[in-house]
């Protein structure tokens, strides 16, 4: 129950006024003039004044609301350092127990292991969402369970609309030594094969004894560089991607002594290569209805520079035309096939045969060529079947085919052997997925006996079409027909001639997304997912390192032939690594280089302009030896002490009921004033 006075006049308040001030002004003028019975007036006046402004008795029936008190917990990967986990579940357990001892509190108990978008502790955005349906002015207060590490703090609390104390309740050593490499320049993306600059510093806190680190820089996952850097200072490292796609780049300091973690001890960038400009020699024979389909393809790509060596005019032709009158300048024959041979990416004999223009000794030098990494790729055509075939010159050392002599001319639908339903030039290729394969026909394949490699595609019969093999370290592919320009044509309705031969190039360059045996890692949404392709029937299980350094065994799934998937929730930020006994691979799960670990120094920093705005404390646990005793207090009273934090008491209500009973009845008031009156008159009249 409460009781109270107030008004309720019963004409306007302004005229109440005017009245008032007119009574007050004749009152004074008669006490002026000494005019006889001015008090009885005075007090005729005053009742008729308190007549009007009606006076009255309140009682209001109030139901007392709990104010709410907001305890947030940080339980970011940070907390797990060191032993800040356990020292913040004493201090949350101490600070429960204290609320609950506080009556007319409603008690909110928030963890928060969300994350901000560059991987950061975001407290503020947990905090918010906490209090989104409670009123402003029913807060009592805010305790922070922290390490200090927030990165989402607001500008001031009144963005988020909160007018009570806030109390940070930090635990850790804010002096602990640390460790920690920070990246200052690096570019997404570089040229394959050419050298790219990575700029970083390493910095060293709470240690006073700074000598030079080892820094090692590895790009994926195998060490290039090996480096001593005096902390504080910019080092310059120098690498080249060996591969279009991505390419992780990773820079690893060694361990301090007792640091807190090696975790920001090292940056991950993931680099992303570009090919400049692919060289190609198309080696073209006689004339056919398939060359222009191969010079448009190659034309049609803006990366490719095309060397197209043609023989339009074969040593044994002779129409009597003057040399003079065949060509002006010489081509570069020697300078080729022997001088700039390395220089090209991939070399495509399209229908070629020995003709006397090109010495054997070249021949041989494409096949050291492949050898020492290059990619060849021979389209068959009638003449690999004769004795002038290119089998019959040092390429046959590299070709994974040799002719029988036989020609099948007749139309067949090409196929999919098993190795291609699994290998990524053919797997899955459009139209695959019927039997037989949704393409229009072929009407010649050039008979040949596999001698290594492997056959991904068939003619009729199952003899192979396709044969892909790896010599040394370069790789060659064989196309036994000359027939796949009838796809581009669209004959009978066409077929993936583009993708198939745009597939087979880059296998041949070695893309690695085109690897028949390749781990691959990718972290998305707080999972951790892994694929190997191969072309075996089964895959081994996966062991994966989590950033902390555990490890777990993970058992693939066939997902479509030749690939293998599994799957692991993981909530650590950073660089996993996956690997089994032939193959290894990383991802990066949130943020490659996590603003979490950054700086994982206990600190109070980031809290500390907020609390001073809202009138709060700061209490390290390492100091107190314990959370603060928390009390209530008034609004306007200091809300922290030495070892003490308060929550406001608001005091707020919901009105039940209301009862007024009028303290000065009509009844009573106008006698008394009429009897003033009479006073007053009968006071003058004497």
């Amino acid at each position: 129950m409460s009781w109270s006075v107030v008004t309720d006049p019963l004409i306007a308040p302004i005229w109440l006024a005017a009245l008032g001030v007119l009574a007050l002004a004749a009152t004074l003028g008669a006490a002026w003039l000494r005019a006889p019975g001015t008090v009885y007036r005075a007090g005729a006046f005053a009742v008729l004044l308190a007549l009007l402004a009606n006076p009255t008795l309140r009682e209001e029936d109030r139901e007392p609301i709990d104010d709410v008190a907001v305890l947030l917990i940080d339980n970011s990967a940070s907390m797990k350092l060191s032993e800040r986990s356990e020292t913040r579940d004493a201090a949350v357990n101490r600070l429960k127990s204290q609320l609950d001892l506080m009556s007319d509190l409603d008690v909110r108990i928030v963890e928060s292991d969300k994350a901000a978008n560059d991987g950061g502790t975001a407290l503020f955005g947990t905090l918010d969402g906490a209090i989104a349906d409670v009123p402003r002015e029913r807060l009592a207060g805010v305790l922070i369970v922290s390490d200090g590490q927030v990165h989402d703090t607001p500008s001031s609390l009144a963005a988020l609309g909160i007018d009570a104390p806030l109390h940070g309740i930090l635990v850790g050593d804010p002096m602990a030594a640390d460790r920690k490499l920070i990246v200052e320049e690096a570019t997404r993306f570089g040229i394959v094969g050419e050298p790219i600059t990575i700029r970083f510093r390493v910095d060293e806190e709470g240690n006073d004894h700074i000598r030079p680190v080892g820094v090692e820089v590895r790009l994926n996952g195998e060490r290039v560089n090996q480096l001593n850097v005096k902390p504080g200072d910019e080092t310059t490292t120098a690498l080249a991607l060996p591969h279009g796609g991505e390419n992780v780049v990773e820079i690893i300091a060694e361990t301090l002594p007792n640091e807190l973690t090696a975790q920001n001890n090292k940056a991950t960038l993931v680099l992303t290569g570009i090919r400049d400009r692919l060289r190609v020699l198309l080696v073209s024979g006689e004339p056919h209805a398939g060359e222009r389909t191969w010079r448009n393809l190659l034309k049609a790509d803006p990366s490719v520079d095309l060397v197209h060596f043609t023989i339009l005019r074969p040593p044994e032709k002779q129409d009597g035309t003057p040399i003079s009158e065949l060509s002006l300048i010489a081509f570069p024959t020697r300078e080729l096939f022997s001088a700039k041979l390395d220089e090209f990416d991939l070399i495509i004999f399209d229908r070629y045969r020995r003709r006397g223009v090109l010495p054997i000794v070249y021949l041989g030098n494409v096949a050291r060529y492949v050898e020492n990494g290059g990619a060849v790729l021979a389209a068959a055509g009638p003449a690999f079947a004769s004795p002038f075939s290119i089998y019959r010159t040092p390429l046959a050392s590299i070709l994974p085919a040799q002719p029988t002599g036989q020609i099948v001319e007749e139309g067949f639908r090409a196929a999919l052997t098993e190795d291609g339903s699994r290998h990524p030039v053919t797997a899955a290729l459009p139209g695959s997925e019927t039997s037989p394969p949704n393409w229009g026909r072929w009407f010649r394949l050039i008979e040949a006996a596999q001698t290594s490699g492997r056959a991904v595609m068939e003619g009729p019969e199952g003899r192979p079409l396709m044969v892909l093999d790896t010599v040394g370290e370069g790789r060659v592919a064989q196309l036994l027909s000359d027939h796949a320009w009838l796809w581009a044509r669209g004959f009978e309705g066409g077929g993936p001639q583009a993708e198939m031969l745009r597939r087979l190039a880059h296998w041949l360059m070695k893309e690695p997304d085109l690897e028949e045996e390749r781990l691959l890692a990718t972290g998305k949404d707080g999972s951790l997912t892994i694929e190997r392709r191969t072309m075996a029937s089964e895959a081994e299980p996966v062991t994966v390192t989590l950033p902390s350094g555990t490890t777990e065994t993970l058992i693939l799934s066939e997902s479509a032939p030749g690939r293998f998937t599994g799957r692991i929730p993981t909530d650590e930020i950073g660089l996993h690594q996956a690997a089994d006994s032939a193959l290894q691979a990383v991802a990066a799960v949130g943020p490659a280089n996590p603003r979490e670990f950054k700086d994982v120094r206990s600190t109070q920093e980031p809290l500390a302009p907020l609390i001073a705005e809202s009138n709060g404390g700061t209490f390290w646990i390492n100091e107190l030896g314990e959370a603060p005793t928390l009390r209530s207090v008034r609004a306007g009273r200091d809300a922290a002490g030495d070892a003490w934090a308060g929550l406001r008491r608001n005091g707020g209500y919901v009105l039940k009921a209301v009862t007024q009973v009028p303290l000065l009845s009509p009844l009573i008031a106008l006698p008394l004033m009429i009897g003033l009156l009479l006073l007053g008159w009968r006071r003058e009249s004497k």
